[in-house]
């Protein structure tokens, strides 16, 4: 597929995604609507991923006309249901694939069979090791909720057109080989979509793309590399991992096989958590290849026996309060005794942050998304950049520009962190006019992203753009990481040449002189 066609394919789809999302809305508003699209989407996804693989064995044994989802229920054995289910992880009888239910979608029993098949697929991976990655997937897509109707047959009208809508959507014959990743693009596209148009509730959920792109490739950047980026990492980690897009930039950039020892993240919000392993599946990650869990990092971390990170990125949610000194037992957390002191109670920021520095490869790199305000403030959060400045953790702090982020306008830092640094300084970088103005958002362009990921690699001083600070020098600062304290903002206003200004001004006094005796000459007379 050429990259004309791949672009036209991505806009259709766009174009016919958001329309199936406008004319489904209805009665089911908000964040709620998007888990039915995003719900039957997943439905769709992996009947034909199953298909496709089953009907693949098949052809390659030389049964060229076998089609998975023409056969009966009961010409599957249990031995071939075990085999499934070991391989892909799942199981879905062919009587259930989302095309035979498609077909016969008049029925009066469409809301139960829906409800029959999302639990028959959940429950497929019992007593197996995919049981946690399976487990509640569609637990959010309620058949028999009054959001799609005050009786059955308005339900089961509403869901027949979601059935409909999903079924018209142009994935192309061979999806597994699209270049376009049309499955998973159109979940990031709803997802952007339904984030720019549902503000902070909605933009919570969602890194914006370019952005991680720039965190992915900054944990990349390696001169030993002749491209000066490493093409493979051990595995990547988000310990708030929203909807998995970071995680799944790496499977972008790097191809899935080059992460691999996987992909791992830990999400608060149960129903977010949900979506983060539908966008692996849409992404065709295996759940042996990814391992999300649901909970509290803070207080419950879930990944503290695996090996250390290579890569870890992250924005964690803004100043967000937890237990803090409330919890006796935390300041003796292996994670957080270090620093001595505990994040404030009503900011968690740098809490987040020791997490993820205790889970940083020695040769890794952690890229993060900061509030501006641990930066600079003062008490416990002070004492704990002193901590990372001391340690010589902080490889580099990053200004970006305002407006980025939808629901907030605030311009937001990047905090770069290294266990292993060869220099005891720490560069800082002002990106704060990398960007382009679209509509009334700013935007990181490939330019954008590129400028600022030189800056990294060089390490070199660039007036009023990166200056290179020992980090003695910032704890003299009270280790304070604001960026324009160290790299000196560049003069925009206009020179003035003082004896020209002079001059003019000289030349004002005789007009005014002589306009004034023009004046008293015409008054005299």
């Amino acid at each position: 597929m050429s990259t004309q066609d791949s672009t036209r394919q991505r806009s259709e789809l766009h174009k016919t995604i958001w329309a199936v999302a406008n004319d489904l809305r209805g009665s089911v508003d908000g964040w709620d609507f998007k888990n039915y699209v995003l719900g039957f989407m997943f439905y769709r996804f992996v009947s034909e991923n199953l298909t496709d693989y089953i009907n693949q064995l098949q052809h390659d044994a030389g049964d060229v006309d076998f089609s998975y989802a023409d056969i009966e229920d009961q010409t599957v054995t249990d031995e071939i249901r075990e085999f499934i289910v070991t391989s892909k992880s799942f199981f879905i009888a062919p009587s259930d694939l989302f095309k035979n239910v498609l077909a016969n979608r008049e029925s009066d029993s469409l809301n139960e069979k829906l409800y029959d098949i999302f639990t028959a697929i959940e429950n497929s991976a019992n007593g197996t090791v995919f049981e946690n990655a399976i487990k509640g997937l569609f637990q959010d897509v309620d058949v028999n909720s009054n959001k799609l109707g005050a009786n059955v047959p308005e339900r089961n009208t509403k869901l027949k057109q979601l059935l409909e809508k999903i079924g018209s959507l142009d994935f192309g014959t061979e999806y597994k080989n699209n270049e376009i990743d049309a499955f998973g693009d159109a979940y990031e596209y709803l997802m952007q979509m339904y984030a720019a148009n549902a503000g902070k509730s909605g933009g919570e959920f969602f890194t914006p793309q370019e952005v991680s792109d720039l965190l992915t490739r900054i944990t990349l950047i390696d001169k030993n590399e002749e491209t000066g980026f490493k093409t493979s990492i051990n595995k990547v980690y988000d310990p708030a991992c929203g909807s998995g897009s970071l995680l799944l930039k790496y499977a972008k950039i790097l191809g899935k096989e080059n992460v691999k020892d996987g992909f791992f993240g830990q999400e608060i919000n149960l129903t977010t958590y949900n979506l983060a392993r539908i966008n692996m599946f849409l992404h065709d990650i295996n759940p042996s290849k990814f391992n999300i869990e649901h909970g509290n990092t803070l207080i419950d971390p879930k990944h503290m026996e695996e090996k250390p990170f290579e890569a870890i990125v992250s924005n964690p949610p803004y100043s967000t309060r937890w237990e803090g000194d409330d919890n006796p037992l935390l300041i003796n957390d292996v994670r957080y005794a270090p620093a001595g002191k505990l994040a404030p109670k009503s900011k968690a920021d740098l809490a987040f942050t020791m997490h993820m520095l205790n889970h940083l490869a020695a040769n890794g790199t952690a890229a993060i998304v900061e509030f501006p305000g641990v930066l600079y403030r003062g008490g416990a959060e002070k004492t704990i950049r002193e901590y990372l400045v001391k340690e010589n953790k902080i490889e580099a702090v990053i200004q970006l520009p305002s407006n980025l982020f939808f629901g907030t306008t605030i311009a937001t830092v990047i905090l770069v962190l290294k266990n292993n640094k060869p220099t005891n300084d720490i560069l800082f970088v002002d990106a704060s006019q990398e960007f382009v103005k679209v509509t009334k958002d700013n935007k990181l362009t490939d330019d954008n992203i590129n400028q600022i990921l030189k800056w990294l690699s060089d390490r070199e001083e660039v007036p009023h753009r990166v200056a290179i600070v020992e980090k003695g020098k910032v704890l003299e600062n009270e280790a304070n990481l604001s960026v324009s304290n160290y790299v000196e903002a560049e003069d925009t206003s206009e020179k003035i040449d003082i004896d020209e200004l002079k001059k003019e001004i000289a030349e004002t006094v005789k007009k005014i002189s002589k306009l004034r005796a023009d004046i008293d000459e015409i008054v005299g007379n």
